[in-house]
């Protein structure tokens, strides 16, 4: 009887191992965020760089449209969410709009995270500025 009740708890113990999108993994996702600097009216480009001291969020799963972290670029524009478990994200960059509510407007990449020590490029946030 004992050895039934121990086998339970084994394979309870196992299954309740899963993880969900999120931290706790091994694995990261990185990118650049690439700016495009547009006049006040946004019909002139200005130039074009990657954006420095930039902020870029990151969604855990796909249920939830809230923020679970948030991190600011790199000099060069680069940026990286470490230590992320196996799962579906999604990464986005506020970029300016003249005609969306508020003058802004998320952009918003998705990605997924197969297996576990991997990195994941998503490449670049393209942004208007």
């Amino acid at each position: 009887m004992y050895k039934y009740i121990f086998l339970f708890i084994i394979a309870f113990a196992f299954s309740s191992c899963h993880k969900d999108a999120g931290e706790g993994g091994t694995s990261v996702i990185k990118g650049k965020i690439w700016v495009q600097d547009y006049n006040t009216n946004q019909t002139t480009l200005l130039g074009e760089y990657y954006g420095a001291d930039m902020e870029v969020y990151i969604i855990y799963g796909k249920e939830s449209n809230y923020y679970n972290d948030r991190i600011r670029t790199s000099f060069d524009g680069s940026f990286e969410f470490p230590f992320l478990a196996k799962g579906s994200y999604r990464i986005f960059a506020y970029s300016k709009c003249n005609s969306c509510d508020g003058g802004i407007e998320p952009i918003i990449l998705s990605t997924e995270i197969t297996k576990n020590k991997s990195v994941v490029d998503v490449g670049n946030i393209t942004i208007k500025d």
